[in-house]
Parts: structure tokens; C-alpha cells; sequence
């Protein structure tokens, strides 16, 4: 395959809260360029979101219709007051015009894209051990202890889903920033059958 025109692809990333994921990601971005896929959601907007650009905004009824015509590669409702979801169509003509688009989703998600779009590639982020997540639960600033603890429990929930069941093609394990995201670089450069660079793309 050329490494001048890589392929489209589908990349699915998941992983806990204080696991790393979100920087990961972004610098995998600035390296192997990508845009995250925009979601639609029920949700009101704010002044400061572009419809179509922060999120496709959309009413109950048209979410509803959406997801029951099957136009979405992944929904969920959140905290049983908003849906959002991640419209199929757009997905696929960025694939058919050799893009990587990013899903940044839980394991939930990541099983219904599974489903819908089976040759998408997914990546679960992975902390070093429990105690270093607590660890880096509290020093992010950010909850009080129970929220923590909820955090932390919920982190030891999604990641027995995902080692249980054959779901994610790669697992990336954060026990250092700059070697994880060498690590996802280099399997998401390796699917698309392009070579891996330290520096972002030309625009």
C-alpha cells in the first residue's frame, strides 16, 4: 500500500476517567492528523457551539427517527435526559475519502460500532495498575472523595468489560505519556499502512 495515500479508518478509542486517554489521543492527532466525528445529540445548545461543528443538534423526535432508521453507528441516552449519538453517514464518506476519524466512547458504544462497522479499528487506554489510577484520580483536583471513589469504580467496571470479551484490537497500557502515545501512533499509522511520524502533518 502506498504510504502516500493511507487508507480511511475508523478508529475507536476507550478507556477509564484518569487514564490518559484524552491526551493521548490529541497528541496521536497533532502527529497523524484525523478529526474527531461529530455527534448528534439532543441536548440544548450553547451560545458558544456551531451547529454541525461542535455537535449536530437535533430534536427528540428526529433522534428518534434516526436511531430507529438505523443511522446511527452508536447512541446512548445519558443520564436518562440526553441522546446523543454518532451519525453514520458522515462517517463513511470521510472512510471513502481515505480519512482516520476518531470516536472517543465507552465500551458500550464500542460494541455497537463493532456491530455496525466491523472493520473499524479500537484501542483501549490502559493505567500502569489500580493503585496509580487512584492515584491519579485524586490529583486531578477535580471531585470529592465519593466522587472518586464512583470514578474509581466505575473505571474497575469498564475495564473488566473490555478485557473479558474479545472486543478491542489493541490495549495501550499509560505507564508513561510520551511511550503510550509512541505505542498508539505506531498501531494506528501500522493499520493504515503508513509510516509513523513525530511531527504533524502539513495542513
Amino acid at each position: 500500500m502506498s504510504t502516500d495515500q493511507p487508507s480511511g479508518l475508523l478508529l475507536v478509542v476507550s478507556g477509564p476517567s484518569g487514564v490518559g486517554k484524552t491526551t493521548i489521543v490529541h497528541r496521536m492527532q497533532e502527529r497523524l492528523g484525523g478529526r474527531f466525528s461529530v455527534s448528534a445529540t439532543t441536548r440544548p445548545r450553547s451560545s458558544e457551539e456551531v451547529d454541525g461543528q461542535d455537535y449536530y443538534f437535533v430534536t427528540s423526535g428526529e433522534f428518534d427517527r434516526m436511531q430507529r432508521g438505523g443511522e446511527f453507528l452508536e447512541w446512548a441516552e445519558v443520564f436518562g435526559r440526553h441522546a446523543y449519538g454518532t451519525p453514520r453517514r458522515p462517517v463513511e464518506a470521510a472512510l471513502e475519502k481515505g480519512e482516520l476519524i476518531i470516536l472517543d466512547i465507552d465500551v458500550q458504544g464500542a460494541r455497537q460500532v463493532r456491530h455496525a462497522m466491523p472493520s473499524a479499528f479500537m484501542i483501549f487506554i490502559l493505567p500502569p495498575g489500580e493503585d496509580e489510577l487512584m492515584r491519579r484520580l485524586q490529583s486531578r483536583g477535580r471531585d470529592d472523595q465519593d466522587a472518586i471513589e464512583r470514578r474509581f469504580a466505575e473505571a474497575q467496571h469498564e475495564i473488566r468489560q473490555a478485557t473479558e470479551v474479545k472486543l478491542y484490537d489493541a490495549f495501550v497500557i499509560n505507564d508513561d505519556l510520551e511511550r503510550a502515545v509512541d505505542e498508539t501512533c505506531k498501531l494506528v499509522s501500522d493499520r493504515r499502512g503508513q509510516t509513523t511520524s513525530s511531527t504533524p502533518p502539513s495542513p
